[in-house]
């Protein structure tokens, strides 16, 4: 497991949307010998700086951010109101250990709680739980001492008190944010497995682009996609299994079973000529591909896609059960195989094969 200590260091990083400072010093100790540029949002570009204006220009995008809150309130008893940061339900987050970032960028512990059963009402027992019954619980007595005593203040981050494990028996992977981390280790072993000298040599640019606030409605890779203005697209995910949501045979994003094209999903339908391409490298390579069409679900493609003048993206995802909450799951074996899919597929790609993304004659 070449990047098992990459994808350790990304998934324990805390850094919810706007707050992913941590994710982005992991990025910068693992650029190797690339250029790496950071703008107003965080956003972090990789191999940007060298780019040939005579070539046509692929991206590679992830984003850096995990769902988490933002403390919104403090009441007189030295509870924590908090605010989503990105999509939560009541029941993942209640009684879950939670980091809160002080004033000064440390971390202190606490817990998410809400009235005890001891003083609900029947109706109230009845009533399933809120996102707004849940606040945090450090463990201070006052408002006084949350603000003076630990320095938290209204606006600072939360994110779940998960640490990385693998299961080196069968290679299974337990974190925190591999939504969207996973896809964060892709990109750079990309670029490591290919070297400074071969991306240089490549016939087209190929830029990492490593976006900020996804969760919160796709917004660092609105700013990225503008930047880079690429002519193609891939776009790494850390995808929701539905390995207990669906039958074997109706699963499309199942653990084990290699990385998730996506055809469609609520933000994007893809480009049908790009993926046909993908598809073709992985039968070259013989890594297998799971064909997904989403109802719902997003992720970056939906702002890549319509930048500019358009822009072909293929969306790979590496599945993980159980995302959106503290404990993820994920096979390193479909990472590895991501990772390979994309090296095989970029080192047969010539300029040639970029010619639709531009205005055509009919």
């Amino acid at each position: 497991m070449k990047y098992i200590q990459l994808l350790e260091d990304l998934s324990n990083a805390y850094g919810a949307p706007g707050f992913e400072d941590d994710v982005v010093a992991v990025v910068k100790a693992n650029k190797g010998d690339f250029t790496l540029q950071e703008d107003a949002m965080k956003n972090l570009y990789l191999n940007f700086a060298d780019l040939d204006p005579n070539k046509p220009t692929i991206m590679l995008d992830s984003h850096m951010d995990e769902v988490g809150f933002m403390v919104q309130a403090i009441d007189e008893n030295g509870l924590l109101l908090m605010q989503a940061l990105g999509g939560w339900t009541a029941a993942s987050a209640q009684s879950q250990a939670f980091m809160v970032r002080t004033k000064d960028h440390s971390y202190v512990p606490a817990i998410a709680t809400s009235k005890p059963i001891h003083f609900m009402s029947a109706a109230e027992r009845q009533k399933p739980i809120a996102l707004e019954d849940l606040k945090l619980d450090i463990g201070a007595t006052s408002r006084d001492e949350v603000i003076n005593d630990f320095g938290i203040e209204v606006g600072q981050p939360v994110v779940p008190a998960t640490k990385f494990q693998v299961n080196e028996r069968n290679g299974m992977m337990i974190g925190k944010a591999f939504d969207n981390r996973l896809g964060v280790a892709a990109t750079l072993a990309v670029f490591n497995e290919l070297g400074p000298d071969a991306v240089k040599a490549l016939p087209f640019n190929l830029v990492g682009a490593f976006a900020t606030q996804e969760e919160v409605g796709l917004r660092g890779a609105k700013v990225t996609s503008s930047r880079v203005n690429p002519q193609a697209a891939i776009v790494f995910e850390g995808t929701p299994s539905d390995d207990y949501a669906k039958s074997t045979t109706l699963g499309q994003g199942r653990v084990k079973q290699g990385p998730q094209l996506r055809y469609r999903d609520s933000t994007y339908i893809a480009s049908d000529h790009f993926n046909a391409m993908i598809v073709a490298a992985g039968e070259k390579a013989g890594i297998h591909i799971q064909k997904a069409v989403r109802d719902g679900g997003g992720t970056n493609a939906g702002s890549i896609h319509t930048a500019h003048n358009g822009v072909p993206v293929a969306t790979l995802g590496m599945p993980t059960r159980y995302a959106h909450t503290h404990y993820l799951i994920s096979a390193y074996q479909d990472f590895q195989d991501t990772v390979d899919l994309t090296v095989a597929f970029l080192k047969d790609l010539t300029a040639e094969d970029l010619v639709f993304t531009d205005l055509q004659t009919l």
